[in-house]
């Protein structure tokens, strides 16, 4: 099996002949992928989100400086803000978002979900849905590996990297597989969590990856904040049965036809969009005299 399914009909399909659950051809994938068994899989998936959960808890406990100064302590001046513009828990998964996001900004540990400029999507979805709804560790596991299945599908037929198809294929996807996760943990059927990944690919879709300095920072921290609020609402949308009118296959479709066709500037290249800006440009060329100043003199590393 070098693919999990060629597409998510083929996903739904078999789970509807078989009887599975979602995560269940996905646990099989993994075991035959990694050659491992499936209690090893379950303790890999355990150990990942347990990073997550770190990640959400440094981001709002420790000092979340970057070396370029962009990242500041934003989730905490967030978390600590008189003026509350969201609901509590709608400003909890908002903090914890991008609270992991900055771990990764700020050099900590994260998991790649799926990728580190994306980082803290799934944490801020995952740990709140779970404190919301009072979920056990193993559901939330399950719909971590219902999240990697959507991601196997997206990256074959599209892309999950910013460098291919923009920030829609990095925050895009790590959205897609956060709405997925929660319609599937609250007992959504199969139609329904694929609706959950098809409407946040229409919520995201032509998203460009502009890196300020080339650096995975601005504004990259707060679009996983709001990738996470998409996918929060785009769960709410598809279980309570609204049609995405558009197939999720078709949607990702688009999603591989709109980075292919987007210019070299606005994917992860710092050419165009906000690192183009009179600011961004500025912030670059900081940077860049910072990171030549640091560097060993070659005279004295023979």
């Amino acid at each position: 099996m070098s693919l999990l399914f060629n597409d998510f009909a083929s996903w739904e399909a078999h789970c509807t002949r078989t009887g599975e659950a979602l995560y269940q051809p996905v646990l099989a994938y993994e075991i035959e992928q990694k050659g491992r068994t499936d209690e090893e899989i379950w303790t890999g998936v355990q150990r990942a989100y347990d990073v997550m959960r770190e990640a959400v808890h440094t981001g709002l406990t420790e000092d979340m400086t970057s070396r370029s100064g962009m990242v500041n302590n934003g989730a905490k001046k967030i978390a600590a803000s008189p003026v509350t513009v969201l609901s509590p828990e709608f400003k909890q998964l908002i903090t914890r978002a991008l609270g992991a996001k900055e771990v990764n900004s700020c050099m900590g540990r994260v998991v790649a979900a799926p990728t580190a400029g994306a980082s803290g999507i799934l944490p801020g979805v995952l740990v709140t849905l779970q404190d919301l709804h009072k979920l056990d560790d193993h559901k939330i596991h399950e719909g971590l590996l219902v999240a990697a299945g959507i991601a196997l599908i997206i990256e074959q037929n599209a892309s999950l990297a910013g460098a291919v198809g923009g920030c829609q294929a990095e925050t895009g996807s790590a959205a897609a597989m956060g709405a997925g996760a929660i319609v599937y943990c609250l007992g959504g059927d199969v139609e329904q969590t694929f609706a959950a990944v098809a409407i946040t690919i229409q919520c995201m879709l032509g998203l460009i990856c502009d890196p300020v300095a080339g650096l995975v920072e601005v504004p990259c921290v707060v679009r996983n904040a709001s990738a996470a609020a998409i996918a929060f609402s785009s769960a709410q949308i598809a279980i309570a049965g609204v049609n995405p009118v558009i197939p999720v296959d078709q949607c990702v479709m688009a999603l591989g036809e709109v980075g292919q066709s987007m210019e070299t500037r606005y994917k992860e290249t710092a050419l165009g969009g906000l690192a183009n800006t009179p600011r961004g440009r500025e912030i670059e060329q900081r940077v860049l005299v910072q990171d030549i100043n640091i560097l060993p003199d070659e005279e004295n590393n023979y």
